[in-house]
């Protein structure tokens, strides 16, 4: 007698045929993980026997073939007619009596161990489902909050029909599958009750670059249906996994969503959406405890599973513990060759909307507003889809968009999912891109410029490259990254590189905090107005101090992470006073200075007792990354030190600070860009570990230029004679006394012929901006660029 029935515990990967990707990935876990730590709630499965009975005990199998066979699922009408009269067959099609036995006796076995109160999911798994090369997610259907036997039996057979969709039969289609050797398991799960709680989606790598040694988790409150959906924006976290195993802080950052709505349980709908309120959406929705024992059970799933994985789970509100209710391959950046493909845009433009970018690439076309499901079949190819949100109806035609924008939605909402499966740029959660945006407008979707994605009115001129970069020969210096961003460390850190020469905390200070440090130090001696607007901005943090040095030892964290083991030399703020002002509150402590850039800014500032007590937050930051995170491939630069005196008193200061020159291999290193520092380097060096060449800094200085006027931008060369001497004198004096000796100045990636004099004079290491590293490396090593994409006007 064939099977019906199978218990999760009796399952494993090998029985995909019998259940589906998604039960036998259940079983599996269940039955090989849980002693590991891995707590997935027990149920059971139909057979895929069970599914064909159906289809050919009501002479269902024949019909299907014949209707599915000349659609073409490009004609969206077609398709969706077609979809629609094989689930009406299904869902007036009957089960036999003896599968109607075997399912009431699983489900009473089912209530008898877990009460009579419990409420049932019942999930789809398909046969091509989960798969290492096809995730298929989404496809089918999920029913939730399921309760009695008679609403059971209805739930699995509209999952049998979910097969026919006219998005799965659209997708086996596109990756080649035929109809009929795909077959349906329903899978009966025990409800984590999350309606309560919390609940999301996790990564066991970076899904913008493939980056593999973080977890990726978002979380929101309810059922994570409006996650997968692109309802809400949830919090984000990353979690740097080589942490995880040795007891360390493993957080490299917290990003807030603004999660706005939650699906709980209704007597009459089985669910609902509600508002979230205003206080409980200003805190994360989970612990920093809980956010890591997610991660490490993320880490051990991989470690089964031998590949990187996307993972659903769910926080019971009622017992407070996690559970793990999906778990897939990652079918994407798992499978990205290593080839450098850049795209830059060489102008901007009108901002219509920003949200977050998902991908690299930059895509643009006329705008086509779509509102419901209904106008889908209007969006044309290579125009720029503008919508409120996707969900699996939508995928027929989401292939045909240039670029996909939402006014809804998070990292791993289905848009991006799509998006990235797809290779479409698509900027997600712009809040009100369906008002702002045109039907017909021409605008370009840029997701180049880092974690924030731009729609810019007009089509705007970009260049796009494909390098590939497996063989580069090796290159007669270290080549470096300049970098600010640190949500664009992970996709960098995949171009040829030997760590980061420059890392700015300037970009983390503007655009992560936004507030004058001033200001979050006396917070208690501002207006009611001015308290309020921090009091948002700081939303999910204890309190304005912590989370100044909070936001930027995450920031600190995750450059460090996304290079180490190699060095990432950062440098200390280097705000100008002008600069400063701009941040919010800064015109109430910055002074009104004719000329900032040779002014109060660099070790004078940090020495001052005007701005001491914010640069020793700096100094908290970098100590917490090294010594509480472990993270001692961070080095610390200095700015901006004119005279001896300074250098003696603020490697004095970062003493009393707890960043001690030599202590757990801290270096020390000071930007040499005034001309006092080359004169006496010798002098210099006695206090620091080497010099990084600011050769923006000190070309203005020699030359006697501003080099912010264009009246005599014509005169700024670093390749004049006065420059190149006094870098001469620098590196000279390194050489002699064995200090490391670098350039992070904007003139190598600039002028090849000037880093190649560079490693003439014998500098150690160039850092370089992204965009030139690969081309600066074949300059110095005389090989010519492999090209294979194309430039775009």
């Amino acid at each position: 007698m064939e099977i019906y029935i199978k218990w999760f515990n009796e399952l494993g990967m090998k029985d995909v045929a019998l259940v589906g990707g998604k039960n036998a990935s259940l079983g599996e876990m269940i039955s090989q993980l849980s002693q590991a730590g891995v707590t997935v709630p027990g149920g059971f499965a139909t057979t895929t026997h069970a599914y064909r009975e159906f289809l050919d005990s009501n002479g269902l199998t024949g019909q299907i073939d014949q209707l599915l066979t000349p659609l073409d699922v490009t004609d969206v009408t077609a398709l969706a007619a077609a979809g629609q009269t094989i689930r009406n067959w299904l869902l007036a099609a009957e089960f036999s009596k003896e599968f109607l036995q075997a399912l009431s006796e699983a489900y009473q076995k089912l209530i008898d161990e877990c009460g009579n109160e419990v409420s049932f999911a019942v999930r789809s798994s398909a046969t091509a489902e989960d798969l290492a090369d096809a995730s298929f997610a989404g496809q089918q259907e999920t029913l939730l909050n399921v309760c009695g036997l008679d609403h059971l039996i209805d739930a699995v057979k509209q999952v049998f029909a979910s097969l026919y969709n006219d998005r799965a039969i659209s997708y086996r289609v596109h990756h080649g599958f035929r109809h009929n050797q795909v077959l349906l398991s329903a899978g009966i799960q025990k409800m984590v009750r999350s309606d309560q709680g919390v609940s999301g989606v996790m990564f066991t790598l970076d899904t913008e670059s493939g980056f593999r040694d973080v977890v990726f988790i978002t979380a929101a409150y309810g059922l994570g249906e409006t996650i997968v959906q692109g309802a809400v924006n949830p919090d984000e976290f990353i979690v740097y996994k080589p942490n995880l195993g040795k007891s360390l802080p493993a957080i490299l950052s917290r990003q807030l969503g603004s999660k706005a709505i939650e699906m709980v349980y209704d007597t009459e709908t089985k669910t609902r959406t509600r508002p979230v309120g205003a206080e409980r959406r200003r805190h994360f929705c989970l612990t920093d405890t809980q956010v890591e024992s997610l991660a490490r059970q993320a880490v051990i799933i991989e470690q089964h599973y031998q590949r990187p994985m996307d993972i659903e789970w769910a926080l019971d509100g009622l017992d407070g513990q996690l559970y793990i209710v999906q778990a897939r391959p990652e079918t994407v950046e798992s499978r990205t060759d290593f080839v450098v493909e850049q795209f830059h845009l060489k102008a901007r433009g009108e901002v219509l909307v920003q949200g977050r970018a998902i991908g690299q690439k930059i895509g643009q076309g006329a705008a086509r507003v779509i509102l419901n499901v209904e106008q889908m079949a209007t969006l044309q190819s290579g125009e720029v889809l503008i919508t409120d949100m996707t969900d699996p109806d939508w995928e027929p035609i989401m292939k045909r968009a240039a670029a996909i924008v939402t006014n809804r939605g998070g990292r791993t909402c289905h848009a991006a999912i799509i998006a990235r499966e797809l290779g479409i740029p698509a900027i997600v959660g712009c809040g009100q891109a369906t008002a702002a945006i045109r039907n017909g407008d021409k605008v370009t979707a840029s997701c180049a410029e880092g974690d924030t994605g731009f729609v810019y009115a007009g089509l705007l001129a970009f260049e796009h490259t494909r390098l590939a970069v497996d063989d580069l020969p090796t290159s007669p210096v270290k080549i470096m990254l300049n970098i600010g961003n640190p949500s664009q460390a992970f996709q960098f850190s995949r171009l040829p590189n030997q760590g980061v020469g420059l890392a700015r905390l300037e970009f983390i200070i503007n655009n992560h905090i936004g507030i004058h440090p001033k200001a979050l130090l006396e917070y208690n001696t501002l207006d009611a107005e001015l308290k309020s607007i921090i009091v948002e901005r700081i939303a999910g943090y204890d309190d304005p101090v912590q989370f100044y040095v909070q936001k930027l030892t995450e920031g600190i964290a995750t450059l460090a992470a996304a290079f180490h083991p190699h060095a990432v030399i950062v440098r200390t703020s280097d705000f100008k006073s002008n600069e400063y002002a701009n941040l919010l509150a800064g015109e109430r402590f910055e002074p009104h200075e004719e000329n900032p850039m040779i002014g109060f800014r660099g070790v004078s500032r940090y020495l001052s007792t005007d701005f001491q007590k914010c640069f020793e937050l700096e100094c908290t930051a970098l100590r917490k990354v090294r010594d509480e995170m472990g993270l001692i491939n961070v080095e610390v630069m200095l700015p901006f030190c004119r005279t001896l005196e300074e250098a003696r008193d603020v490697t004095k200061l970062l003493a009393a600070n707890g960043l001690v020159r030599g202590r757990n291999g801290l270096r020390l290193i000071m930007m040499c860009e005034i001309p006092s520092n080359a004169l006496l380097a010798e002098e210099f060096l006695e206090y620091f570990d080497g010099f990084s060449i600011g050769s923006n800094d000190m070309t203005q200085l020699t030359l006697g230029l501003d080099r912010d006027s264009a009246v005599v931008a014509h005169l700024f060369d670093e390749r004049n004679p006065a420059v190149k001497k006094l870098l001469q004198m620098a590196i000279a004096a390194c050489r002699r006394n064995d200090k490391y000796i670098g350039i992070c100045g904007q003139a190598p990636s600039d002028y090849p012929d000037f880093a190649q004099w560079l490693v003439e004079q014998g500098i150690d290491s160039l850092s370089l901006n992204q965009d030139t590293v690969v081309n600066t490396w074949l300059h110095l090593t005389k090989t010519q660029p492999q090209k294979t994409g194309h430039a775009d006007a």
